[in-house]
C-alpha cells in the first residue's frame, strides 16, 4: 500500500485532496499545523488505509524532519508529497511589512523546500516517486496587491522545473497544480460581486472546487501521469490560457 504526505491537511483544498487519496487506499500522513480538529475529522474517510495527523510547522526545518520520519517509522517509506500548505496575503505592494514578507516566505517557499527535500531523501531509496507542488494561477501571470504571494508562487513553479529536472534521473517524478479561483475559506475575502466578475470573465463560468483541485493532484502523482514531469496543470475553468 503506498503512502502520501499532504501538508496543509486541515484546509479545504488539502482535506479534499486526503479524501481523494484515502478513497484510492493509500495510507495517509495528513499535516497540520494549527487546525487538528479539522485535520483528525478526516479519519472517517479512512476506510481500507490508514490515517495519522502530525503537527508540524512548516518554516521549522526539525519539524519536518520530524514529519517524515513519523511517517517513515509509520508506514516504511514515502510515495507522494503534496506540498499544499500556504497563506495568503492582500494588500498594497508598499505597504508589506517585512514580517508579513517573511511569514509568507517561510510557509509558501521555505516550507515547500524542506518538504522537498526530505521527500526526496526516502524517495531516492526506491528510486522512485511523485511530488506534486500547489502553486496558483497568480504565480504564472501575478495579481494585483498579491505581489508577494505572486512571488511565493511563482518561486514554487520554479523549484518545480528545476528539481523535476534534477530527480528525474532518480525515477522521481515533479509536477504542479495551479488553481485559479476556488471556493476555500481562504479566499473568504471576496465580495459576492468579485465572485460574479471572476465567473463572468471564466469560460467555464464557474469558480472551482476543491474536488477540482483534489482530482488534478491525483492525477499527476499516479501511474496514469508516469510521462509527465515539470509540467504546471492549471486548475483555472479557462480563466488562464
Amino acid at each position: 500500500m503506498k503512502t502520501a504526505v499532504i501538508t496543509g491537511a486541515s484546509g479545504d483544498i488539502g482535506k479534499a485532496v486526503c479524501k481523494s487519496f484515502l478513497a484510492d487506499e493509500y495510507n495517509v500522513v495528513a499535516c497540520f499545523n494549527q487546525n487538528e480538529e479539522s485535520a483528525k475529522s478526516l479519519e472517517e474517510y479512512a476506510v481500507k488505509s490508514r490515517l495519522i495527523c502530525i503537527k508540524a510547522n512548516l518554516a521549522i526545518q526539525s519539524e519536518v524532519k520530524n514529519l517524515f520520519s513519523a511517517a517513515e517509522r509509520e508506514f516504511g517509506s514515502v510515495d507522494v508529497l503534496v506540498n499544499n500548505a500556504a497563506i495568503s496575503m492582500h494588500g498594497l505592494f508598499q505597504n508589506t511589512t517585512e514580517d508579513e514578507l517573511s511569514g509568507i516566505i517561510d510557509i509558501n517557499i521555505k516550507g515547500v523546500f524542506y518538504a522537498s527535500q526530505e521527500a526526496v531523501r526516502l524517495m531516492l531509496r526506491s528510486h522512485s516517486g511523485s511530488i506534486v507542488n500547489i502553486s496558483s494561477m497568480w504565480g504564472e501571470v501575478g495579481a494585483s496587491t498579491e505581489v508577494a504571494y505572486s512571488m511565493t508562487k511563482s518561486a514554487v513553479i520554479g523549484l518545480t522545473k528545476a528539481l523535476a529536472k534534477e530527480v528525474g534521473p532518480s525515477g522521481i517524478r515533479v509536477n504542479c497544480v495551479s488553481p485559479g479561483l476556488i471556493d476555500t475559506k481562504m479566499n473568504s475575502c471576496f465580495t459576492q460581486e468579485d465572485l460574479d466578475a471572476i465567473c463572468d470573465e471564466t469560460p467555464l463560468m464557474r469558480i472551482g472546487t476543491p474536488d477540482d483541485v483534489a482530482s488534478a493532484v491525483k492525477y499527476l502523482a499516479g501511474d496514469s501521469a508516469a510521462f509527465i514531469t515539470g509540467q504546471i496543470l492549471g486548475v483555472n475553468g479557462g480563466y488562464v490560457i
